[in-house]
């Protein structure tokens, strides 16, 4: 089965307003409706602010649905799950009442769980105070996996998933420990892997574990039965470091003043000048857009990169950040005319939307 994949702007942001976000919509509202019946004040509340707050990634993560072909709504399905899922133990993790990395671990377990259809259900919260969720993660997790039942040759790239997840949930854990530890713990995890990406800073290749694109890409490609172990290959290799690092920068590029207020952990603060990080962040663009001409499908995965620059600097926080305008601007000229189109057209979305 081929795959009709827009390779225009105009049309896929036609896709994404008229089919993606109101099937989103339709999936973060069973969610919600889900999470408004956990009985645990704790679990309820982290729940439903990880849905209020964070539906941007969903809505973002189901671009990728358009590589599913005629499954694009079972690839929606699976992308909301998995990635409330991620936000929602994000905020457990973050802005809950644990700081032990036995309990993150396990919390974590539930994603390795999601993308491994032939694993039991555990307890998740076996290692916190708060237990009762009325089966809201386990859902969560089972609806995951019922989508990957779905495709038949899932065994031959499970593998380059589970690596992503892992890498994902390493950080996870690391970052959200007592403060006094979570530096020594991300430098010293990352000599575990700086053979292999040196390139990186250990601060970059964090950012680069916290995305969950490459995911998204595999199993909607999965689903229209596109899928080869070369192919697991070369997405892995194009969407990991860069795309995925470029994608969690932007994400803590905007959010800097915010983390600031909070005391969380942001990975564009360990840039020795504003000059560095303008020169790395542009390094992150052009290398990925170096790093996606081998796959196919190339001129989508170049509207991703440039996508997620529009996306991101059209934030209406950036408008706060008055003392990184060049770099905003360097970033968006750096990336072309698509990225000025999307930055453009977000901007006007998050306006109708009420966001400004």
């Amino acid at each position: 089965m081929s795959v009709n994949v827009p390779t225009k702007a105009p049309i896929l942001m036609k896709n994404v307003y008229q089919k993606i976000f109101p099937q989103v919509k339709s999936e973060l509202n069973y969610w919600k409706k889900r999470a408004n019946e956990i009985t645990n004040e704790e679990l309820r509340t982290q729940a439903l602010a990880s849905i209020r707050d964070k539906k941007f990634h969903c809505q973002g993560g189901s671009v990728y649905s358009l590589l599913a072909g005629d499954e694009w709504r079972e690839a929606i399905r699976f992308i909301v799950a998995y990635q409330t899922i991620s936000d929602y133990l994000d905020n457990l993790c973050d802005r809950s009442t644990s700081l032990d990395p036995t309990d993150f671990r396990m919390l974590h377990q539930s994603m390795e769980d999601a993308l491994s259809p032939e694993n039991e259900i555990k307890n998740y919260y076996q290692y916190r105070e708060e237990q009762v969720d009325g089966d809201y993660l386990v859902d969560l997790v089972q609806t995951c996996q019922q989508v990957l039942l779905k495709i038949s040759n899932y065994s031959i790239f499970q593998s380059h998933m589970v690596q992503l997840e892992s890498l994902y949930s390493d950080l996870q854990v690391n970052k959200h420990v007592v403060h006094d530890q979570r530096i020594p713990r991300l430098e010293q995890w990352f000599q575990q892997h700086q053979q292999r990406w040196p390139m990186l800073s250990w601060y970059e290749f964090s950012a680069c574990t916290g995305s969950t694109l490459g995911i998204f890409c595999m199993v909607s490609y999965g689903l229209n039965d596109q899928m080869t172990e070369e192919m697991a290959e070369k997405i892995f290799d194009s969407y990991f470091p860069f795309l995925q690092g470029l994608h969690i920068m932007l994400d803590y590029f905007i959010d800097q003043q915010e983390d600031e207020e909070e005391g969380d952990l942001n990975f564009c603060n360990y840039y020795q000048t504003p000059q560095e990080l303008e020169q790395r962040l542009v390094y992150f663009v052009e290398q990925t857009n170096q790093h996606v001409q081998s796959l196919p499908d190339r001129r989508f995965h170049e509207m991703i990169q440039h996508g997620l620059i529009g996306l991101y600097l059209a934030d209406p926080k950036v408008k706060q950040m008055k003392q990184f305008e060049t770099i905003v601007k360097r970033l968006i000229r750096v990336s072309g005319r698509k990225s000025q189109f999307f930055h453009w057209n977000i901007k006007v979305y998050n306006r109708l939307a009420g966001r400004y």
